[in-house]
């Protein structure tokens, strides 16, 4: 992401995959901004040597602000807040909210059983197959790279 000059804009947490990842961008010269409610720094998950940490009231005003400065939505193995994420991001596509890209990093096959139930909702009527495409796979970081900015 730094050397494609990419700017890193996530949750601003300081563990797990993306403290990782915002640690890595900016040791490789990028920028690495983090959007974080007030509840949860005075918890002490705020990630403190961002390039920016944008604190915000709510988790909805978060997820907002990081939409509003995002260029792509992208998500990696993760947990409740990762899917709620993805899947709202998805919904404010499907109802032409935006006409960002949006993609898993199917690592190691991480998001296969996801990725079969999307398809079985295909199947069965309940998801068109236009948005289901919606959603971009990828199974290496160098692949998502290529997928979001081709």
């Amino acid at each position: 992401m730094a050397t494609r000059g990419i700017q890193l804009v996530f949750g601003g947490g300081n563990i797990g995959i993306m403290g990782l990842l915002a640690d890595t961008v900016m040791e490789n010269g990028g920028a690495s901004v983090g959007v974080q409610p007030h509840f949860l720094n005075e918890r002490e998950v705020s990630h403190q040597g961002l390039t920016q940490l944008i604190l915000v009231e709510t988790m909805h005003q978060r997820k907002q602000t990081m939409h509003d400065m995002a260029d792509a939505i992208v998500a990696l193995p993760g947990g409740y807040g990762t899917l709620e994420e993805v899947f709202e991001m998805l919904t404010w596509r499907q109802l032409e909210l935006h006409e960002k890209p949006i993609a898993v990093l199917n690592t190691a096959g991480f998001y296969g059983p996801m990725i079969a139930q999307l398809d079985h909702m295909v199947a069965t009527g309940f998801i068109s197959p236009a948005n289901r495409a919606k959603l971009l796979v990828a199974d290496t970081p160098e692949e998502l790279l290529t997928l979001l900015f081709a």
